[in-house]
């Protein structure tokens, strides 16, 4: 297990000015807001009066837990010359391992500031709530994939191809039957290629792979309902979707779509079936994760800021997807146990133990959509070599040094 925190500058900055008051402030976090014992938390910024003469203030931190339960109040009183710049700093402690919300404001209330921090993500405690019939409920719908007959369309799309690489409209069978698409990216020149299978985040819009790469091929795959096959969602809100049975929840099909592209990508003469790749962001990143879980094809996997993990948790942090889901729990008149108990079979973190192929994993500090809590709760439980990049300023995505190390990453496993 590594963590690696080099996506960062060696200091973060934001800056206010203080409006009527005579202050200015310049948080100026060291690191990558994120600490290891024996170090405590800590919060630091600059104070600065661009006023005339002589001037106090006072800084006050607010700390909670991320889903907001008070941890401690903080204050500080500064004294400055005119011109002068001083240096502010809060250390602290917390109850224990996760993630916590910071709240800096001025003598006025106003605020400087907000902004989440870490501790000792790793030791991150979520436990599982897998069902005792988890592993058969996913072989079953394995099973049921295996004996629909995928009935592979490729339709060349010269508008968006390359002399490098010619770009495919793939459509193809799922679970239940169900037509699902993708692009696909070729590389022209004949040869043995690895391949990278992207999976795409919750309402993201089509896109092709680069027509410029000839390193790899390459698949983006649709899920059912989604991106390609929006203009025919029969889903709705494709969270909510039949809650009240595991067997027929959106994502027992789209888990199953994430199967059949690699299905797909394996029926290739030009891929490398030693060097399957797997990688998305948010959805996408959640999809990596389940993949990797109930297809061990895959040969390592970058998922970032992933989605769907650790339920109970997520719902008690963030509104979203908690408040639509909650709405249709409402709509079903199905207890709090029983929609617990569907999402379990659903879980990232209930479906990370199964992972046999290493891991990168990207996270957003300032994440209000996938919190860093619930990256963790799924991470933490995965058992195979694994690796995670903070973005400290970063919120639901990750900062542009991502993409050159996880091309690294990949090429580590050819």
């Amino acid at each position: 297990m590594k963590r690696i925190g080099l996506f960062l500058s060696a200091v973060w900055c934001w800056t206010l000015s203080a409006g009527a008051q005579n202050f200015s402030y310049e948080v100026v976090q060291q690191g990558d807001g994120v600490f290891y014992a024996p170090a405590s938390p800590a919060v630091e910024l600059t104070v600065a009066n661009e006023g005339q003469r002589v001037d106090s203030t006072c800084v006050s931190l607010t700390v909670t837990t991320d889903d907001r339960r008070p941890v401690g109040s903080f204050a500080q009183q500064v004294v400055l010359p005119a011109g002068a710049r001083v240096p502010v700093r809060f250390t602290f402690t917390v109850p224990g391992p996760g993630f916590y919300r910071c709240l800096l404001t001025d003598a006025e209330g106003t605020e400087i500031r907000r902004f989440n921090i870490g501790y000792e993500p790793e030791f991150i405690v979520s436990l599982g709530d897998a069902q005792p019939d988890l592993r058969e409920f996913w072989d079953r719908a394995r099973a049921e994939l295996d004996a629909v007959d995928p009935e592979y369309e490729m339709t060349l799309l010269p508008e968006k191809s390359s002399r490098i690489r010619e770009i495919y409209l793939v459509r193809m069978k799922s679970l239940g039957g169900v037509t699902i698409q993708g692009y696909y990216a070729r590389p022209v020149k004949k040869g043995k290629y690895p391949v990278i299978v992207g999976y795409m985040g919750y309402g993201s819009k089509p896109w092709c792979p680069d027509p410029n790469n000839p390193e790899f091929a390459e698949f983006v795959l649709s899920v059912r309902g989604q991106a390609l096959n929006e203009p025919d969602n029969t889903y709705g809100d494709w969270i909510t979707w039949g809650l009240d049975d595991k067997e027929h929840y959106y994502y027992r099909g789209a888990f199953m779509d994430l199967i059949r592209a690699i299905d797909f990508v394996c029926s290739r003469e030009e891929v490398r079936q030693d060097a399957i790749f797997a990688e998305g962001g948010s959805q996408g990143g959640a999809f990596t994760l389940a993949a990797c879980a109930l297809d061990h094809r895959i040969r390592a996997a970058a998922p970032y800021i992933p989605f769907l993990s650790d339920y109970p948790d997520y719902f008690r942090i963030v509104h979203w997807p908690a408040e639509p889901v909650l709405k249709r729990q409402r709509e079903l008149g199905i207890s709090d146990e029983e929609l617990y108990r569907t999402l379990s079979y659903f879980d990232i973190k209930n479906l990370v133990p199964w992972i046999t192929c290493p891991v990168m994993m990207g996270v957003g500090l300032q994440d209000e959509v996938c919190p860093p809590h619930t990256n963790f709760s799924g991470y933490n439980r995965i058992t195979t070599e694994k690796t995670y990049r903070i973005f400290p300023q970063c919120g639901h995505d990750v900062g542009p040094e991502w993409w050159p190390a996880r091309a690294e990453f990949f090429k580590k496993y050819l």
